[in-house]
């Protein structure tokens, strides 16, 4: 974990929120204020223009594309994994804000804003740096769909269908054929998301692993296979119900065909997080309830 602060003399911030969350309108008159007595310009998404103005609005479609030097996200870990998705490519830290309940990314409580937007600008702020995954669906010789993955791919059967079959490969190599209601590949960020209540285990965020977790397998010898994040991991469905979908990173999922393969291997790509300080199992005390020491 190292520290980080935006050098440019003419920065650029984007506010980026959750949709019909009240507590948007009470923290952007402050955020607003700090930012322009900071020398950032503002750009925000339309979800935000809907409670001030005073800035630019501009799409999450766009904002891939211009130079930003940091990037607020005013919302849950939903709204985070967007967040990290858009600006991928341009490298920019993301400071999450939790509006929701769970929040393992977006762990800065709205009353902490101001203290860590000035470790920001001191250049105090510890910054944790986690790769994406590459997630592709490839459908006989054409690539369907493409996909950069900070949690994870998901696998799926709908709810009134039966068991599927899916064959792992892990480097072309045949691992075995699963029958469960689905599969996880997860990335050590997303090890404590959908990975983690099927069953999975909790990855350190600097392993450099891929976690392979069945949905539900009526075998109890299938269980979850920690892989080197160098791998390339390929999932074949086989279904003659083709009743099966792709979800990536919780996003409306791709409707699958049996034959049907989804590739996942690491990316070049990675995500700066701005944190509060609090170590790991920290985090996981407080969100899982894990115990605490007893002295």
């Amino acid at each position: 974990m190292g520290t980080a602060t935006p050098q440019s003399s003419n920065k650029t911030a984007a506010i980026i929120s959750r949709p019909d969350r009240p507590e948007v309108a009470q923290i952007l008159p402050g955020l607003l204020t700090w930012l322009r007595e900071h020398g950032y310009r503002v750009l925000a998404d339309t979800e935000t223009g809907n409670y001030a103005n005073g800035f630019e609005v501009v799409p999450r479609t766009e904002m891939g594309a211009r130079p930003l030097d940091l990037m607020i996200v005013l919302g849950g870990d939903g709204t985070l994994l967007t967040a990290a998705r858009i600006t991928a490519a341009i490298d920019v830290p993301l400071l999450g804000v939790n509006l929701g309940t769970l929040g393992f990314l977006t762990e800065v409580p709205p009353h902490s804003l101001h203290l860590i937007l000035d470790a920001i600008a001191k250049g105090r702020a510890p910054v944790e740096t986690r790769f994406l995954m590459q997630c592709d669906l490839v459908r006989g010789n054409d690539l369907r769909a493409s996909s950069l993955v900070f949690n994870d791919a998901v696998v799926n059967k709908t709810t009134l269908a039966r068991l599927n079959t899916y064959d792992l490969y892990i480097d072309k190599m045949f691992v075995a054929s699963y029958r469960a209601d689905g599969m996880i590949v997860a990335t050590p960020t997303g090890s404590t998301a959908y990975s983690l209540s099927a069953g999975g285990p909790v990855l350190m965020p600097t392993v450099n692993a891929l976690v392979v977790t069945p949905v539900a397998p009526p075998s109890l010898t299938h269980r979850p296979l920690v892989v080197p994040d160098s791998a390339e991991i390929e999932i074949l469905l086989r279904s003659e119900e083709e009743v099966a979908y792709l979800s990536l990173d919780g996003q409306p999922g791709l409707d699958l065909s049996d034959g049907d393969r989804v590739r996942c291997r690491r990316s070049e790509h990675q995500v700066k997080l701005f944190r509060t300080g609090s170590d790991f199992f920290q985090v996981l005390r407080s969100k899982l309830k894990w115990g605490e020491r007893q002295d």
